[in-house]
């Protein structure tokens, strides 16, 4: 299967680029932090889960997901501050993306382990 008909890698790329634009904005705002955390967040759910279509192992890959799981909560921790602090863009969509993108995640750690 090539990645452009790998849902997830298709959804996780989509989603860093709108994570890149959503960190320029905010540079623009001078809120450097929050930025540089959240872009290395939010692009890293994109990098671990291209990384597991190469994965050495089942085990290579579920461990992969996992860690793209990771970034996913820490992703939402960040998008949480800047769509409930002050003064910050409006988020919302980005919210409601990285939300499916979890539920596929999880969905795909939980039947790789059953198989």
């Amino acid at each position: 299967m090539k990645d452009s008909e790998n849902i997830i890698v298709k959804l996780t790329f989509e989603f860093a680029l709108e994570i890149i634009e959503y960190c320029e904005i905010l540079e623009a705002n001078k809120r450097f932090v929050i930025a540089n955390q959240l872009l290395k967040s939010g692009t890293l759910i994109g990098a671990n889960v291209r990384e597991a279509q190469n994965a050495e192992s089942k085990n290579d890959f579920i461990h992969k997901f996992k860690i793209a799981a990771k970034e996913i909560e820490e992703t939402i921790y960040w998008l949480d501050l800047c769509s409930m602090s002050k003064n910050y863009p409006e988020c919302s969509s980005l919210k409601d993306q990285i939300q499916i993108i979890s539920k596929i995640i999880n969905k795909i750690i939980i039947s790789s382990k059953t198989k």
